[in-house]
């Protein structure tokens, strides 16, 4: 086949060239310069360039550079900036593969090709005719939950080569012939930044505004914080708090309050039921349709956040409530803004993935909290 091969210097996108070449496909690489010209969020492209050069040079293959900074800028770093500012935990990576990679590289180059092929560890399953997103074999590098935005037309002009090796096996294959990338760190982080400190990024963009870090549990005013952007539901690291350890656990914007919880075990941190909202189903909605009549109420297995553990649960979607997540156990740090990425029961493919939203009833609790926590306040700056 003709296959646009998406490579960014790492050891993962050089084995995908060294597979596909020895298959005998026609390769083009690409690589996406997305950091802005004013030197932001760079992504050490270099670096990455110069590496890149060296292994289209040992296949003798055609290298291009393709630039996307104004794309990445109006969409995904502007996405970002936009959901921080309104208090929620934003995704750039997963909107950088839907927009960008599969997005405007497809449109402008990719379309050209048979098969697009990137190095994400992720599979593809086709059952009953259909295509489906499948995880890796390894559930360690397993990387479905970045790629759970995408569309069912997007998927089915993708390849992952890497989908059934475990990352040792990709690391090992490199030695062994000898890439000159075969011990290369794997980049940190968010993809935007590149070295940039991602505290930094907010304040040269959001600026800071001072506002009292308020226990929730007395009201008491505990700290002071330097914006409400700069923190996320169930964040432990960087509130400068002693005693803790201290969770941050509601974030009100109005007012720039940052409410916070001492003590790993405490009930604040945890929840069953995840409000969801946005649904993307990349092959098909897994409410199934039998006999004319809707299902309701499927089991699941899904993530929050980026890991290899799953928890599992049902998923609901209510005319009265909406859609929602009944966890089967309690899920730490869930974080309105963020994804649940949604999973067969088996665990096996990527079914899609919804935004987690705020619940009408907590909306409610949350301003009743609020204000009894103001009152509070109130008393206590009296008796000072």
């Amino acid at each position: 086949m003709k296959i646009a091969v998406l490579i960014s210097g790492g050891v993962d996108s050089a084995v995908v060239v060294h597979k596909l070449y020895s298959e005998g496909h026609e390769l083009h690489l690409f690589y996406i310069r997305i950091g802005m010209d004013n030197g932001e969020g760079d992504c050490s492209a270099d670096e990455d360039i110069e590496m890149c050069t060296l292994i289209a040079k040992r296949y003798g293959l055609p290298f291009n550079v393709v630039s996307l900074h104004q794309e990445y800028w109006d969409n995904v770093m502007a996405y970002a900036l936009r959901t921080v500012k309104n208090g929620l935990t934003p995704h750039p990576d997963m909107m950088c593969n839907k927009i960008i990679k599969f997005g405007f590289f497809e449109e402008r180059w990719g379309k050209d090709f048979d098969k697009t092929a990137t190095g994400h560890y992720a599979s593809i399953a086709e059952r009953d005719g259909k295509l489906y997103l499948a995880t890796a074999k390894d559930p360690v590098k397993d990387q479905t939950d970045f790629l759970a935005q995408i569309s069912y037309e997007q998927l089915s002009h993708l390849m992952f080569p890497l989908g059934e090796l475990d990352k040792s096996e990709v690391r090992q294959l490199a030695r062994e012939i000898s890439l000159p990338n075969a011990t290369r760190k794997d980049s940190q982080g968010i993809c935007f930044l590149g070295k940039i400190d991602y505290s930094d990024f907010l304040a040269r963009h959001l600026g800071e505004k001072e506002g009292p870090v308020i226990e929730i549990e007395t009201g008491k005013k505990i700290g002071v914080h330097r914006g409400y952007w700069f923190y996320t539901i169930g964040q432990r690291k960087g509130l400068g708090l002693s005693g803790g350890p201290w969770f941050v656990v509601k974030k009100n914007i109005r007012d720039n309050v940052v409410f916070v919880s001492n003590g790993y075990a405490t009930r604040l941190q945890y929840g069953r039921t995840i409000p969801l909202s946005e649904p993307n189903w990349i092959t098909e909605s897994p409410f199934a349709h039998k006999d004319g009549i809707v299902n309701n109420e499927v089991a699941i297995s899904f993530k929050t956040r980026h890991s290899p553990e799953f928890y599992s649960g049902k998923l609901i979607n209510s005319d009265t409530d909406g859609m929602k997540i009944e966890s089967d156990s309690d899920v730490q740090g869930i974080a309105p803004g963020q994804f649940a990425i949604i999973y067969s029961p088996d665990r096996t493919l990527c079914l899609g993935s919804a935004m987690i939203s705020v619940a009408e009833n907590k909306r409610r609790r949350h301003k009743k909290r609020i204000a009894e926590v103001a009152l509070d306040n109130e008393k206590l700056n009296s008796n000072e």
